[in-house]
């Protein structure tokens, strides 16, 4: 029978036609190769995953050890910088960790001024392996105060200024009346805010509103509920509240101590 030369071509291989397309099977060559690159995906993702977990472990752990020492009613929110974090986990030490908190009470204190958020940036943070204890090589922090926390803490009406760096504070008493002040805002030695240059700007200041003013405004007000370890450096004023900067080194967190209870060398 005659075979033309295009059946002799593709003899014992797939063809469908003069408009078809000619599929030619996979070599074993390329079935290999197929297959060691599904592997090297899988791997990876899988890799990736592991590292997710791990990433989410530590996370976990630094928030429970934080809660604990810090005394907040709600868990911190923690994340791990950096990939892979098991390289970091099997050094002992993680490169980057970023930390969020709220309402954070100030037991304890004369005038207790609570933290209303405090984000902490660690870099080398280290954690021992019962996770009794993290140490940063350094760290970076802000305190927000609002000012509804700041009025509660002191007696007086706090809210910004008319002038960047300086709060209004108003005194009220009932059959006496209102005065209010200005005052400068500034970081103080111990972990304090201070206010200084207060003037009236508002009311006659009667004895009784001067006396509530004094006790106000007359002493740094200290920030007892952050880690001893970190240092305050600057305080500015925004809109909502009071924004209090802190560094620190090679800090120390225990969460069996109460808060305040940090070792640091500044």
């Amino acid at each position: 029978m005659y075979q033309s030369q295009r059946d002799e071509e593709y003899a014992g291989e797939a063809y469908y036609g003069e408009s078809s397309t000619y599929v030619s099977p996979p070599t074993r060559t390329r079935r290999r190769m197929i297959i060691v690159a599904v592997s090297l995906v899988a791997l990876l993702v899988g890799g990736v995953a592991v590292d997710r977990i791990a990433a989410a472990r530590a996370a976990s752990r630094t928030a429970e050890a934080f809660q604990d020492g810090m005394g907040t009613a709600d868990r911190p929110s923690v994340h791990v910088s950096g990939f892979p974090v098991l390289n970091q986990l099997a050094a002992g030490s993680l490169d980057h960790v970023d930390l969020t908190a709220h309402d954070i009470p100030a037991d304890d204190t004369t005038r207790p001024l609570p933290v209303t958020k405090l984000t902490v940036g660690m870099d080398g943070l280290k954690t021992s392996g019962s996770a009794d204890e993290a140490h940063a090589d350094s760290v970076t922090a802000t305190a927000f105060l609002s000012y509804a926390d700041v009025t509660s803490a002191l007696g007086v009406r706090v809210s910004q200024g008319d002038k960047p760096g300086r709060v209004d504070a108003t005194a009220s008493l009932p059959l006496v009346g209102d005065v209010t002040a200005s005052g400068a805002v500034s970081a103080a030695s111990g972990n304090r805010i201070a206010f200084t240059d207060v003037r009236v700007e508002q009311g006659e200041l009667l004895p009784p509103l001067k006396s509530l003013l004094d006790r106000a405004l007359a002493e740094p007000v200290p920030l007892r509920n952050v880690p001893e370890g970190l240092r305050l450096r600057s305080v500015t004023t925004t809109e909502d509240g009071i924004d209090a900067r802190f560094t620190g080194r090679s800090v120390t967190f225990r969460p069996d101590t109460s808060p305040g209870r940090h070792e640091s060398q500044s």
